[in-house]
């Protein structure tokens, strides 16, 4: 167990305990004492889940680990971004719903093995089943044509929910835990998408609960729909759209969402302004993609409409601008000036990771201590923790429990580890500047080259997705 100078107790054996800590106390500890307890607790966590978890236990194996030292060290065990999403498709596609279980229970310590699967019909009832036994599923958008799920469960729940309080009280100063203000979220109101899930759950978790959220759309979007979806333009640019199998129920709903998706500008313009003048001089809470934020900002410069809420209203945003490509150069500040908000506040963070890096006056994401982040050269080695570099994310997740919190993201990011920051916060801090390697002009990101051996990634993937 590590006493570090602040008083500030960081258990290994409970790395959970420390998103229950103060932002404030957590970001007053040297990198020194932070990275002790992470390595302490990085080691414990391998060797506690190495013979419980199926993957993590194939995958060791084939990399030749049987034990660790140091998390830089250990990248040859982490999985990449495909792992959530190893399933073969056709499980989705003839809703073989008991062997996607199989398949999922490789990525957990749960056993799900007793859970019943009979009147499962689709992606949202199974996920609700695996709920009702103690998961927490949560998905991607699946735009490359599947979803990854990431096995979350209720054991993992009081720590989520901790560093996600606390992310907060770090933005905004607001500890929403117990202060109640209405909340404006251009989405829907429910749903097993990840970022969707988050909100509802959250706002649940806040006091005032669920009915002091306004949410674009009132009702739930469909895993079963966002996978069709994404299903539909993969093979839709392959040409192969006579192949697939589709339901009629699946075929309709698509149709529905292509057709509201049509007048999502006017919806959003009507739902906001309707919003902007019920809660006219009133603090409020406002969170939504820049995209989203920026269209409607534009429409309301156009109209000479500007809001008018209390001056101490929160503003946070995030999600990249989305296929925007013809926001003004200014748009934050567009955004800010018709809102009425001094200051739009941000995080980083992906739905494989719990801990979000909220981002300071400065305009950097300073990292919480139960992420561990490292960044990897174009071989997928870590490069040194010092100076500033600039390379691949990769991120240990200590607040993951029941599945492996090793994981290497696609992003490309700048970290400074040394140089202090003006606004106080301690390093390691990630410059704003987060770039997908897919969309860096002629990188493939299709394929992890390295991180031990090509052929023993590729025999542990070939192994996860077989069913």
């Amino acid at each position: 167990m590590s006493q570090t100078t602040t008083g500030v107790t960081l258990n290994p054996a409970d790395p959970g305990s420390w998103a229950a800590v103060p932002f404030e106390k957590l970001f007053s500890l040297s990198r020194a004492e932070v990275e002790e307890a992470q390595r302490a607790a990085f080691i414990r966590r391998f060797d506690s889940l190495r013979p419980r978890l199926d993957a993590l236990g194939k995958l060791a194996a084939r990399q030749s680990v049987d034990r660790v030292e140091s998390i830089d060290d250990s990248i040859p065990v982490f999985f990449d971004h495909r792992v959530l999403k190893s399933y073969p498709l056709s499980l989705i596609e003839k809703g073989q719903y008991e062997r996607l279980t199989t398949w999922l229970q490789r990525l957990t310590t749960h056993d799900l093995s007793g859970i019943p699967l009979d009147g499962v019909d689709s992606l949202d009832s199974w996920i609700d089943r695996l709920e009702d036994h103690g998961m927490i599923i949560g998905h991607s958008t699946g735009t490359t044509g599947k979803l990854s799920f990431i096995p979350r469960s209720q054991t993992e729940w009081p720590a989520w929910k901790n560093a996600y309080f606390e992310l907060l009280r770090a933005l905004t100063g607001v500890d929403f835990r117990t202060e109640t203000i209405p909340y404006f979220t251009a989405s829907y109101r429910k749903g097993h998408q990840m970022a969707v899930k988050m909100q509802y759950l959250f706002a649940c978790a806040q006091a005032g609960g669920d009915e002091n959220r306004n949410a674009l759309y009132d009702h739930a979007i469909s895993a079963d729909l966002l996978s069709l979806m994404g299903r539909y333009q993969a093979a839709e640019a392959r040409g192969e759209l006579d192949t697939l199998q589709i339901s009629p129920r699946l075929l309709e709903q698509r149709a529905d969402l292509i057709a509201a998706s049509r007048n999502r500008d006017e919806d959003l313009e009507l739902w906001f302004t309707k919003l902007a003048e019920e809660h006219k001089g009133q603090r409020v809470r406002i969170g939504g993609g820049f995209a989203d934020l920026t269209r409607l900002a534009v429409k309301a410069a156009e109209k000479g409409f500007r809001c008018e809420f209390a001056p101490d209203s929160i503003l946070i945003g995030g999600g990249g601008m989305k296929g925007y490509k013809d926001a003004p150069p200014d748009w934050e500040h567009c955004v800010t000036d018709f809102l009425g908000i001094e200051r739009m506040h941000s995080h980083y963070g992906m739905s494989e990771i719990m801990g979000n890096n909220p981002l300071c006056e400065k305009g950097f994401f300073h990292v919480f201590p139960f992420t561990a982040p490292i960044v990897l050269d174009e071989d997928f080695v870590a490069v040194p923790r010092e100076g500033v570099q600039t390379g691949r994310l990769a991120l240990f997740d200590f607040l993951a429990e029941t599945y492996w919190g090793g994981f290497i993201s696609g992003d490309r990011v700048t970290v400074h580890w040394d140089d202090d920051c003006g606004c106080g916060w301690p390093n390691p801090r990630i410059e704003r500047q987060v770039v997908r390697f897919s969309e860096l002009e002629g990188v493939t990101d299709d394929k992890l080259t390295c991180a031990g051996t090509v052929k023993a990634y590729s025999d542990f993937m070939d192994y996860v997705g077989t069913i």
